[in-house]
């Protein structure tokens, strides 16, 4: 049977407005101008218009016609079914200079113009992802970008989105193994790169300073690139990792895990004199690493270079360490080309991993120890 008149009308603006055909702010056809066309009295027209507007999808000017809406988020979230932009959530464990506010950057203009974004921190809370993760699934969102907390395991709301199909993507960290969507950057290649740096300024007894490794994280593929450099270089003896320092992790930078931080670091450094460099895989693990070296009455880099992950914008004349850059801008605008591909059904799932670039700072220098 076949859809009254007024219905037909009204699903063909609706269709052209949900496509960009007619623009925030652009004039629709007038009732008269949709009575000529599909040939009916101005009366059924009327009626489609109205239920536009009764719909949030236009607005109406006594004088000047019909023009399309420009949807607020408010009414975005409160009528889903009316959405011109899809509303998407970012949930992230926390950002600084060093850290995340790149993200977020890349994230807000890649969303420019094409969806509302709604951000969540989780200061690395299991607890407070999880919650996160039901709320604005209960607000209604359309997708979710997610850089999940440093844990043992993915939270079983993640693992939920997965087994619903609901759309995400992971920022930084990926899902070995199961099929999710991820943006982050090349780890192992990075610190590949990172650790022959340091073996082509004669380095040769390189310690990489971490958190414990946990599962689905970056950690373990930076031990892994670092490991794999010593191999391809030809060491035969296991590489030296610290891997149990523990005051970077969420909710966890105070000053009694500092200083057994820092004390963990200057016990490794007197018991393996010959360590000529540190490689930390965090920024705030390259300061602790420097006050060690310092607190031993050593400096850097005379007697000890450091590298890092990232670094923040400095003050002229401030110390600068070498570091690898990674490219978290293109990171944030991929994940929300990502997930606005996949709510399209325009792209398959996949992870994407971004190179790095080495930044010389005041941190590293030519090992001169015999």
């Amino acid at each position: 049977m076949a859809k009254p008149i007024y219905e037909q009308i009204y699903e063909t603006i609706k269709t052209a407005i949900v496509e960009g055909k007619y623009k925030e702010g652009e004039r629709i056809p007038s009732e008269k101008e949709l009575a000529d066309t599909w040939n009916v009295s101005v009366i059924t027209p009327r009626k489609s218009l109205e239920m536009l507007a009764a719909e949030g999808f236009i607005f109406r000017q006594v004088g000047r016609g019909s023009f399309v809406k420009e949807l607020t988020i408010k009414e975005s979230k409160a009528n889903p079914s009316v959405r011109i932009k899809p509303v998407f959530g970012v949930i992230m464990t926390d950002f600084d200079e060093s850290y995340g506010i790149g993200l977020l950057n890349g994230i807000e203009h890649a969303a420019e113009e094409r969806a509302f974004i709604v951000l969540r921190r989780t200061f690395g809370s299991v607890e407070k992802e999880q919650a996160a993760i039901r709320d604005l699934m209960e607000l209604g969102v359309d997708g979710l970008i997610i850089l999940p907390s440093q844990a043992t395991f993915f939270n079983s709301e993640i693992l939920k989105l997965i087994i619903d199909q609901f759309p995400f993507v992971l920022l930084d960290r990926y899902l070995k193994g199961v099929a999710a969507s991820a943006v982050g950057t090349d780890n192992i290649g990075a610190t590949k790169k990172g650790t022959d740096y340091l073996f082509g300024l004669g380095h040769k007894t390189i310690t990489l300073l971490s958190p414990p490794p946990v599962s689905a994280t970056a950690v373990e593929d930076r031990i892994e690139g670092f490991v794999r450099a010593h191999i391809e270089k030809g060491m035969t003896k296991n590489p030296l990792i610290l891997n149990e320092l523990t005051s970077t992790l969420p909710d966890s930078f105070k000053d009694p895990n500092i200083s057994n931080d820092i004390k963990k670091i200057k016990d490794h450094l007197q018991k393996h004199k010959d360590i000529s460099a540190f490689f930390a895989i965090e920024y705030n693990i390259a300061l602790l690493a420097k006050q060690a070296v310092e607190e031993l009455g050593l400096s850097v880099p005379e007697d000890i270079s450091i590298l890092c992950f990232d670094s923040p914008s400095c003050k002229p004349g401030a110390f600068t360490f070498t570091h690898l850059l990674q490219d978290q801008e293109k990171m944030g605008r991929l994940a929300v080309e990502q997930l606005l591909g996949i709510k399209n059904n325009a792209m398959n799932l996949q992870t994407t991993l971004l190179d790095t670039k080495l930044i010389e700072g005041q941190s590293t220098k030519k090992n001169n120890k015999v």
